[in-house]
């Protein structure tokens, strides 16, 4: 085994869409479409093992000085390798070459991400129009569980 990381290219959506399917079925991903996916193709970073698509994180700008890690995947034949704690340092490093001040995100691990650095913060200190872009698809929406991250890389 021997994992590369790299950006995405818009013939990794059929890969990565399959993948990602089992978490957005059972409501932990929230659902993307291809042409959402497409639209930020540029925020992915793939983990390949060789040619296959074996995990995914996007680092997805809300403002000038806030990003957001998301979509964060990996396959599970692939977990406990390090290759997401990889893939999310990845998103770190690319925000701090953007300028971003904080990185936040949702989510079910916060142990992984605590590992990583990230503290726990109130959902509610999250920009509105996060809310409302991506929360109302959600099938938890307006009860969520998810817990709220931050860093300042």
């Amino acid at each position: 085994m021997s994992i590369t990381y790299t950006k995405a290219k818009l013939s990794d959506i059929k890969a990565m869409q399959a993948m990602v399917l089992p978490e957005v079925m059972s409501g932990v991903i929230l659902f993307r479409s291809d042409d959402e996916v497409a639209t930020n193709i540029r925020s992915y970073i793939l983990a390949k093992d060789e040619d296959k698509v074996v995990g995914f994180v996007a680092l997805h700008i809300h403002a000038p000085d806030l990003a957001e890690v998301r979509s964060l995947i990996v396959d599970s034949d692939y977990r406990g390798k390090k290759i997401g704690a990889s893939l999310v340092k990845q998103t770190i490093k690319d925000g701090k070459e953007l300028g971003i001040k904080q990185l936040f995100t949702l989510t079910y691990q916060k142990d992984f991400f605590e590992k990583l650095h990230f503290r726990e913060i109130p959902k509610e200190s999250l920009p509105e129009h996060k809310i409302w872009a991506d929360c109302v698809k959600c099938k938890h929406f307006p009860i969520c569980d998810e817990i709220a991250l931050i860093i300042e890389p």
